[in-house]
């Protein structure tokens, strides 16, 4: 199926897999409980977080295919498209999920910080791998969810369950930075090719031509999304992404202000700056001194 389906309500998504709806604005879903359906490419207009406890098949999410494995959860954003591809079979699904419209969170302390968790904006490949203790308290945010979901709705509804969405995600921003710290070794890889891409696009013509390189520039060339790049690196070096292509430049233009047949605007412009003065300034920021006052001193 070529076409993308969008979901708008929290409705029309319980419809789509034959749930039955409790409230209006979100739905936890047991996929256990659901009768065996077709996946296909949906952009949902939602808020969505997938735990599944079996292997389904390749997910599909933005223009990537990645390998869908048991264990994994991963955060939807509103307008996000994905799928599965299941090549028109029906299949059992297994593991729990938890849809919400925006409008459950506006006005509410989540609301107000629901772009601190970042992991909303990660890829798919980037998803986090819980361990059995984790998937433990996950599933218990998800029962205890649902109790509510199943009480009558009252004047404390709204509140209770907000308050348990947002431990679910203050528990999966603890896990995130768990997993950064076990795959370290991950890590400092794509450290290095952070590296190689801010070394390679400086000693190119690019930054003349282009400006200085933007976080999502180089996320695209790791493969990685923003969000899941400036997470690691702060977690790793306690530095923005911003912070470390700021650095970096600093760096080039340290070698480059030792060419004295260079002027300071010349080599501005060369690091990808349409006006001087805004390099001077930045640079001053970092060093301490101007550009000229650098050169004089070496």
């Amino acid at each position: 199926m070529s076409n993308i389906i969008k979901i708008n309500t929290v409705t029309e998504y319980n419809n789509m897999i034959g749930q039955e709806t409790l409230h209006p604005l979100v739905s936890i879903i047991d996929f256990s409980k659901i009768q065996p359906f077709s996946f296909y490419k949906t952009q949902i207009n939602l808020y969505a977080i997938f735990l599944k406890d079996v292997k389904c098949g390749n997910i599909i999410y933005g223009i990537n295919d990645y390998d869908y494995e048991e264990g994994t959860l991963i955060f939807i954003s509103p307008g996000q498209v994905y799928g599965i591809d299941s090549n028109g079979e029906k299949r059992q699904a297994a593991g729990n999920a938890i849809v919400f419209h925006p409008d459950l969170i506006h006005g509410t302390s989540l609301g107000k910080h629901i772009d601190d968790y970042s992991f909303f904006s990660y890829e798919v490949n980037e998803a986090l791998h819980l361990s059995t203790r984790e998937r433990a308290v996950i599933n218990e945010c998800f029962a205890n969810i649902k109790y509510e979901l199943e009480h009558a709705i009252d004047s404390h509804s709204k509140t209770l369950i907000v308050s348990y969405i947002e431990l679910f995600l203050n528990y999966s921003k603890r896990y995130y930075e768990r997993q950064f710290i076990t795959r370290s070794h991950v890590n400092k890889d794509i450290l290095a090719r952070f590296e190689n891409v801010l070394k390679e696009y400086f000693a190119s013509d690019k930054a003349l031509d282009e400006g200085l390189p933007s976080v999502k520039y180089c996320a695209d060339k790791l493969f990685i999304s923003s969000n899941y790049l400036g997470d690691l690196l702060k977690k790793e070096t306690g530095k923005s992404a911003q912070e470390h292509i700021q650095l970096k430049m600093i760096d080039v233009a340290k070698e480059k202000i030792f060419d004295t047949q260079k002027s300071i605007s010349e080599i501005a412009y060369e690091l990808g700056f349409k006006h001087p003065q805004h390099f001077t300034r930045m640079f001053k920021k970092q060093v301490g001194m101007s550009p000229n006052e650098y050169r004089n001193m070496n």
